[in-house]
């Protein structure tokens, strides 16, 4: 509410410089942003009314998100490949030019640092597309003490996202038929109207779209025009990421579901760790240990049994069976389309098996919680990847 009064009031509205404006704020604040969170020492658009219709809009028509949020850390040098595999798990030694790969950062111990998308824009030049923490400061760090010739650095790049089932018809009629071929999690770079971009089939929403990566910060309010005036005829609205499809899709939030006490084997991510190979990486020794005596802990999906949840929740709800606490809510929403409420949540393996019932412990209430499969919807990710 501070904030929207704020705006009001006054449109220089801001914390400080500490706290970043992206190159599209001018614009997200003309088509209708009233509330912004903080993402990355940044702002990022978080109301554009309600956050259901928003919803709807995403799954329907198409939504631009202001995701500048999302800063990008380019590794450059001739050591680029051997530093970008020694702080992930995940293989990469099949990444092509042109290639994006979901990939985790860990630490010594195995904790999460991050789940950042990584493009390959050149055999020795990458950009690690960033949930929230500092990975800069880490990147650089493990440089300094690494003996590898790299260069670490934030370039001038700033994403948006385009997402939802017209995003394809607004993308042709900006860039023309060839942007068809581009396939899921590959990228090309692109030129609209002299403003230099590099576009790819990702996005963190579970719905098939683009990220359009800005790489001249001067242009952002003129770019951010130029893809609302095409997506008019297809129904484009302005948006903010959508908490409801990022749970019905299982996708994590930093922070939330995933933070430095959370290992990739609890959150179900074998698929990004590779221990059967020459490859060594940060934390390889930490993560074959957990893998060898197994998890205490696991990521399930809940449905929670109450009337329909206002909104996200804001706090851990912690998790009860038979009196003991044996985990926590780390996201919860209402679906509207699946009219029930559905949570993300942190559990001991032995209360983890589907069917289970367990006691979910609010400020001010008690649910009764039954242990479901996820993703919630679309759980092989075909709409995205189509």
């Amino acid at each position: 509410m501070c904030m929207l009064l704020a705006f009001m009031v006054n449109k220089n509205f801001g914390f400080g410089t500490q706290i970043r404006k992206s190159p599209f704020f001018d614009s997200t604040v003309k088509w209708g942003a009233t509330g912004f969170s903080v993402y990355n020492h940044m702002y990022i658009p978080r109301d554009f009314g309600s956050p259901e219709q928003n919803f709807w809009n995403l799954i329907e028509k198409s939504i631009l998100c202001d995701v500048a949020v999302e800063r990008q850390v380019e590794i450059t040098g001739p050591d680029a490949y051997k530093f970008i595999q020694l702080i992930t798990p995940r293989d990469l030694s099949k990444l092509q030019i042109g290639q994006c790969k979901y990939v985790l950062i860990v630490n010594e111990k195995g904790g999460i640092i991050n789940d950042p998308v990584l493009l390959r824009l050149g055999e020795n030049h990458f950009w690690l597309s960033l949930a929230d923490s500092d990975v800069l400061l880490w990147a650089q760090g493990v440089a300094v003490n690494s003996a590898l010739n790299v260069t670490i650095k934030e370039p001038d790049v700033s994403p948006l996202q385009l997402q939802g089932p017209t995003s394809a018809e607004i993308m042709v009629k900006l860039f023309g038929d060839g942007i068809r071929d581009l396939k899921y999690y590959w990228f090309k770079e692109y030129e609209l109207d002299g403003i230099p971009l590099v576009i790819s089939r990702t996005g963190w929403s579970s719905e098939f779209g683009y990220e359009i990566f800005l790489r001249d910060g001067s242009k952002g309010n003129d770019l951010y025009e130029k893809i609302m005036e095409a997506g008019k005829e297809h129904g484009l609205k302005p948006g903010h990421t959508s908490s409801i499809r990022r749970i019905e899709g299982g996708m994590l939030s930093y922070h939330a579901d995933a933070d430095l006490d959370t290992n990739p084997f609890e959150l179900g991510l074998d698929r990004l760790v590779n221990l059967n190979s020459e490859i060594d990486f940060i934390g390889k020794e930490a993560l074959k240990k957990i893998k060898q005596e197994g998890i205490k802990r696991k990521q399930v999906g809940l449905e929670l049994d109450c009337s329909p949840l206002e909104g996200p929740n804001t706090t851990f709800w912690s998790i009860f069976k038979n009196g003991k606490k044996i985990g926590k809510v780390t996201s919860a929403v209402y679906s509207p389309r699946l009219k029930k409420n559905i949570a993300l949540a942190m559990v001991e393996v032995d209360h983890s098996v589907i069917g289970n019932n367990l006691k979910v412990s609010t400020s001010d209430k008690e649910i009764n919680s039954t242990v479901i499969e996820k993703p919630f919807y679309d759980p092989k990710k075909k709409i995205a990847s189509s």
